[in-house]
C-alpha cells in the first residue's frame, strides 16, 4: 500500500542504475521537499553481482570500492602482457556493499519510499501507463525513471549478443596470487562456444574472484560454466586444492536496439542503452547518464536535451557487434590486436567512449581491415 496518491519522482528498479541515480539526486539536493517512490521486486541485500570499471580519480562510489589494481593482465594465444594502466585504476565494487551503502542513505529520508512489487508498462500513444502489482499508478505529475530492461520487438538490423558469466570466489590452500596484479582478460581458454575469456581479481595471496565470461547468442548449461572454471584453475593457475566461498552468475544484453523516450518517462541503465554494445561494460556509462540527468534537472533543462552517445561510437559498437554476432572474426583475435598494437590507456579511453577521433583512427587501423570494412558497410 502506497503512502501517497502521487509522487514527484518514480524510479522503477533498485539495481545499479536506479540506486546510482537516486544517490546522486539525494547528494545534489534534488529530492529535498520532493516525494520519491522507488520500486523493485525485492530490497537487495545479497552479493549477487560484481561491478568492475576503471577511472583516473576517486569516483562517486569510492567509499564502496572493495579492491583496486594498477596492473592488469591480458593473455591470449597471440599476445601476453601484464600492463601498467596508470593513470587509470581498475576498481571492483561488490553488490552487497553497494546496496547497503545506498539503502543506508535512502533510509534517512522519509520523503523517499521504497516498495516491493511487480511493475509493468503499457504504451499509450507517445506516453505510457505504469502498473504496480496490476494497479494503475498516477504518473500525471511524475517524472518516471525506468531501469527494468525488456527486449524490444525485433527490428531491422537489430542485433543482440548475451554477455553471460559465472564467477567463483575461491580460497587456495597455498599462496598463488599476487594481490597487486589482476587479469582483465585471459582468452587462452577454448573458444568453441564463441568469444570466451576469464578475468581474475585477487584479494590476497590465496583468495580471488575468478570469472568465466562469454559473448554468445545463447546461454550454456549450468554445469558447463562450472567445468570451464574448474579447468581454468587447474590448467592455467595450477590450482587443484581450493574452497569455493561464494558464487555469482549474471547476464548482460549487448544490443544495438534503439531505446525510446516516452512522455514524462526516461529509460536508464541497460534499459536506456547504457550497456556498451560491443563490450558489455555498463557501470561507468550509468554514472555518466545519472550525472547528466541530475545536472539537467537542477538546471531545469528538458531531459531530451541530454547529449546522446556520439554517433561514431555507436557506429564502432554496431560494427564490432555485427562481427561477433555473425562470427566474422574470433573475438579473442580482435581484442588481442587491440591490446597488442595500442597502448592500454588508449584502449581504455576507446572503450569508455572518451577517445579522440585521431586515436580512434589509429586504433581502427590496427584491426583486420577487410572484415571490419565489410561489417562497417553493413551499418548503412
Amino acid at each position: 500500500m502506497l503512502s501517497r496518491p502521487s509522487y514527484d519522482y518514480i524510479i522503477t528498479g533498485a539495481g545499479c542504475a536506479g540506486l546510482s541515480l537516486l544517490m546522486r539526486m539525494i547528494g545534489s539536493g534534488l529530492t529535498a521537499g520532493k516525494t520519491v517512490l522507488m520500486i523493485d521486486r525485492e530490497k537487495k541485500d545479497k552479493n549477487d553481482r560484481t561491478w568492475c570499471f576503471w577511472e583516473k580519480e576517486d569516483g562517486f562510489f569510492e567509499p564502496v570500492v572493495y579492491r583496486s589494481w594498477n596492473s592488469m593482465g591480458f593473455f591470449s594465444s597471440d599476445y601476453n602482457n601484464q600492463m601498467d594502466i596508470a593513470p587509470y585504476t581498475y576498481k571492483m565494487i561488490r553488490g552487497v556493499d553497494f546496496y547497503q551503502y545506498c539503502f543506508n542513505e535512502i533510509d534517512k529520508h522519509p520523503n523517499i519510499e521504497f516498495v516491493t512489487g511487480e511493475v509493468k508498462f503499457t504504451n499509450v500513444a507517445n506516453s505510457f501507463q505504469l502498473y504496480l502489482d496490476n494497479e494503475l499508478l498516477d504518473t500525471s505529475g511524475s517524472i518516471v525513471f525506468n531501469s527494468v530492461y525488456e527486449p524490444s520487438p525485433p527490428a531491422k538490423n537489430a542485433l543482440s549478443v548475451l554477455q553471460h558469466f559465472k564467477g567463483w570466489l575461491i580460497e587456495s590452500s597455498t599462496d598463488i596470487f599476487d594481490p597487486a596484479k589482476a587479469t582483465m582478460m585471459d582468452f587462452r581458454v577454448h573458444q568453441q562456444y564463441g568469444t570466451s575469456f576469464v578475468y581474475v581479481l585477487p584479494f590476497s595471496k590465496r583468495e580471488a574472484l575468478v570469472e568465466y565470461t562469454l559473448f554468445t547468442p545463447s546461454l550454456l548449461k549450468p554445469e558447463q560454466y562450472d567445468a570451464e572454471l574448474k579447468n581454468y584453475l587447474s590448467d592455467f593457475l595450477n590450482i587443484t586444492d581450493y574452497l569455493i566461498k561464494d558464487e555469482e552468475f549474471g547476464i548482460i544484453p549487448m544490443t544495438n536496439e534503439k531505446f525510446h523516450f516516452k512522455k514524462n518517462g526516461w529509460q536508464i541503465g541497460t534499459a536506456g542503452g547504457q550497456t556498451k554494445a560491443s563490450s558489455g561494460y555498463t557501470f561507468q556509462f550509468i554514472q555518466k547518464q545519472s550525472q547528466a540527468i541530475v545536472e539537467h534537472l537542477l538546471a531545469g533543462k528538458p531531459l531530451q536535451s541530454i547529449r546522446s552517445t556520439p554517433g561514431r561510437f555507436r557506429f564502432y559498437d554496431n560494427t564490432l557487434l555485427y562481427i561477433l554476432y555473425h562470427n566474422k572474426l574470433p573475438g579473442d583475435k580482435i581484442f588481442s590486436r587491440l591490446f597488442q598494437k595500442n597502448k592500454p590507456q588508449q584502449v581504455l579511453r576507446f572503450l569508455d567512449n572518451e577517445s579522440s577521433l585521431a586515436e580512434e583512427l589509429k586504433i581502427i587501423s590496427t584491426l583486420p581491415t577487410l572484415p571490419f570494412l565489410k561489417a562497417a558497410l553493413k551499418q548503412f
